[in-house]
């Protein structure tokens, strides 16, 4: 049985939930008997998801400020407020300074807009129906923290959440809204490990080895799973995480101790 974080009858909504971190985070905020709505890019199977957990899904291009403005209103015209914001959605890919390819710089411009753009601009278009108490939790990175060799796209969106979220936490906190972080290290996701896989072959080893060096580098050596962090997200949506604003928490497995 589901620790209970008191969150009831809560509104939450969690972007990029319909799989990896984010579908984990929906079930197990579903679990705490919340009212949830999901929200994911066309195709990606969300309503399944979310006529299982009881929920209401979106779909939603967060680079859209259209779309963004359409699910504000849902937001508004079902609940009125909403208490917790979830902002997990982001993309991962390698950018190697030597990529001179034509669209090289695009696409690391549509990174950052992707993973740290679309977050302003969805907790701006939702910050009238945030209450005093209500809690955002942005979704950073072990990345956040350090530099990793032909992913400085990655990495630099990383820190600009953990930046944004400092930033956020000062303005907000007058409104009583906190504004807190999570830095995972590696979780078994198809995004990880299809940057596992680029990494490898940058490197002209095999993936098994990468994994080998990754897990000795940390505390314990097990490689994360989505649900493994998802209590994270539930304690810093929860009254129990009231004095925490503005905080970066890391979950790896003790890989960074920052």
């Amino acid at each position: 049985m589901a620790a209970d974080h008191g969150l009831q009858g809560k509104t939450v909504l969690i972007t990029g939930a319909a799989g990896g971190i984010g579908q984990a985070l929906a079930q197990a905020f579903a679990a705490q008997g919340v009212r949830l709505m999901l929200l994911d890019r066309a195709g990606t199977g969300l309503p399944a998801l979310a006529r299982e957990l009881g929920g209401f899904a979106a779909e939603c291009d967060l680079g859209d400020t259209a779309q963004v403005a359409v699910v504000a209103a849902q937001v508004r015209e079902r609940w009125g407020t909403l208490d917790v914001l979830v902002n997990n959605a982001g993309t991962e890919y390698p950018t190697p300074l030597d990529d001179t390819a034509p669209d090289a710089m695009t696409r690391w411009a549509g990174l950052l807009d992707n993973n740290v753009t679309s977050m302003v601009r969805l907790t701006q278009a939702l910050l009238p129906l945030l209450p005093r108490g209500a809690s955002v939790i942005n979704q950073s990175s072990i990345w956040g923290r350090i530099g990793v060799a032909g992913f400085s796209a990655y990495a630099a969106s990383k820190h600009a959440v953990v930046g944004l979220t400092r930033s956020l936490a000062l303005e907000l906190g007058p409104r009583g809204i906190r504004v807190n972080a999570v830095c995972p290290g590696w979780i078994r996701t198809e995004a990880a490990l299809r940057s596992l896989t680029a990494m490898a072959q940058e490197q002209g080893r095999s993936e098994a080895e990468v994994e080998r060096e990754i897990l000795a580098r940390q505390a314990v050596p097990e490689m994360l799973t989505p649900a493994d962090i998802a209590g994270v997200f539930l304690f810093l949506a929860s009254l129990e995480s009231r004095s925490l604003t503005g905080q970066c928490l890391v979950a790896s497995h003790g890989e960074v101790m920052v």
